[in-house]
């Protein structure tokens, strides 16, 4: 029964990530990470994510219907998997009718971290950073040009992510994706050339 699982372990929370070359997956209550799938890919995530949280829910012998919520992994990363994941989480939530909550990748690495901590990721652009203390932000994510600070490991674990989502079920604001760059990809700048009708 749901209500017993809550009070005994946690909230049972499908957690995932398409935020960089991966389609990633967990399944977590509590402590607990009841089944997890992590696959590595440049192209096809659309194609993929679903199917792959399938097959982790029923690899730990549950199903949708069991699911207290989600936890996505909203950023930074790549533009078109953050709009994936981010998309996929709010359908399924409004479909299944349970919270969606979205956690950074600087939120998930600050996570149990005391005292005065600054998460610094690389992109090929230069540097994202965030300022933390005992895990709660201190100011917004932001981008920079390269430097010498020290980098952490860019991917969250998914573990972490759905234990601070757990945190937050029922209060945090649909998920949304964190973007501190603008997308590679440019509008096309030249004009539409007109046809002739004869």
């Amino acid at each position: 029964m749901a209500s017993d699982r809550l009070a005994s372990e946690g909230p049972l929370l499908l957690a995932f990530d398409t935020s960089a070359a991966h389609c990633a997956a967990a399944l977590v209550s509590g402590e607990r990470v009841l089944g997890a799938r992590d696959e590595p890919m440049a192209r096809g995530q659309a194609e993929r994510l679903i199917p792959l949280l399938e097959e982790v829910l029923a690899e730990a012998g549950h199903g949708w219907t069991d699911l207290d919520g989600l936890a996505v992994v909203t950023g930074p990363g790549n533009f078109t998997g953050l709009r994936l994941a981010v998309a996929a989480a709010r359908g399924l939530a409004f479909g299944l009718r349970i919270p969606a909550v979205g956690v950074s990748v600087f939120e998930a690495l600050a996570d149990g971290r005391s005292g005065a901590v600054t998460v610094t990721l690389h992109d090929k652009r230069g540097i994202l950073r965030q300022r933390f203390r005992d895990g709660v932000p201190l100011a917004a994510p932001e981008a920079g040009p390269a430097d010498d600070s020290e980098a952490t490991g860019a991917r969250a674990d998914l573990a972490t992510v759905a234990r601070i989502a757990a945190r937050r079920l029922g209060t945090a604001p649909p998920p949304s994706p964190l973007y501190l760059r603008p997308a590679d990809a440019t509008p096309w700048s030249e004009a539409v050339p007109l046809l002739d009708d004869a």
